[in-house]
């Protein structure tokens, strides 16, 4: 199962999908089926049907998954993904179904996803979009989406949806591809290197543009060869992104690491090329 994106904009649309009020009234997923599924995902404090309220479906999910944004992105991010996936199987996305969502419900879902480098398509299949086929101003939002979900230690915010990257080795590339129009397929430590050197930034090999950040651009760049030692490399692009000798502690501070670097590396980009 991919792991989906959550954000404010698609806490709405998922909302929408669920809705009791249209068209009809008691299409599935019940409210058992909902709770069935905050009591897996353990976001009971978030459900306000749970304490004390009686929310419809709609306000209900959309209750719970602003909780989640706010206090468990990765279990809100593990429900969101299992509540479509019921969905689907239930035949929401089919217009001959009694529980059909709507078009417009989709197509507004569909639009939040693409924001986040998802594509939905009209059957409810869901794939990671393809970076390599956007602009690069349309890339770079992409970029930046994943970037806020690792600073916030989302449990797979190190992978990079449309290719088999990981998030900071798609930033390098894309700053790589944006000064001098391709990449090398090289190892991730000359290729990160090559980055750095490209924005007049100091590696151990090679000295920057400014003597008195020095230290700093080495560690950040000695920080993300490390993080990169640390990854799954057989695991990447299913389930956790990292060695199972690496604690959830240490993962989740590498994680939050890379969105730090991959940050600091685009705005030193932009500010190369005036953008």
């Amino acid at each position: 199962m991919i792991r989906l994106p959550l954000s404010d904009e698609i806490a709405v649309a998922i909302a929408q999908v669920v809705n009791d009020a249209t068209p009809v009234p008691t299409r599935k997923p019940s409210h058992a089926d909902i709770e069935s599924l905050v009591y897996r995902y353990k976001l009971v404090d978030g459900d306000p049907n749970l304490n004390g309220f009686s929310f419809g479906k709609a306000k209900r999910v959309n209750a719970i998954l602003i909780w989640a944004i706010e206090y468990d992105l990765d279990a809100g991010e593990a429900f969101i993904s299992a509540l479509l996936s019921l969905i689907k199987g239930l035949g929401g996305f089919r217009q001959e179904s009694p529980n059909y969502v709507g078009e417009e419900a989709i197509q507004n879902l569909k639009s939040s996803f693409e924001g986040e480098g998802i594509s939905l398509a009209s059957d409810g299949v869901i794939m990671p979009l393809v970076l390599d086929n956007f602009s690069d101003k349309e890339i770079e939002k992409f970029l930046q989406s994943y970037i806020r979900r690792a600073k916030k230690g989302a449990s797979d915010a190190a992978l990079l949806a449309g290719t088999a990257k990981d998030l900071l080795e798609a930033v390098a590339a894309h700053v790589i591809t944006r000064i001098l129009g391709d990449y090398p397929q090289k190892n991730f430590p000359t290729l990160l290197g090559l980055a750095f050197h490209l924005l007049e930034l100091s590696t151990p090999k090679t000295q920057g543009k400014s003597s008195q950040t020095k230290r700093f651009e080495i560690s950040l760049y000695e920080l993300g060869c490390t993080i990169n030692n640390m990854r799954n490399k057989q695991g990447t692009g299913h389930g956790r992104p990292f060695l199972p000798t690496i604690s959830e502690a240490e993962a989740k501070a590498a994680i939050e690491s890379m969105g730090m670097i991959s940050e600091f590396l685009l705005s030193k980009l932009k500010g190369k090329l005036h953008i």
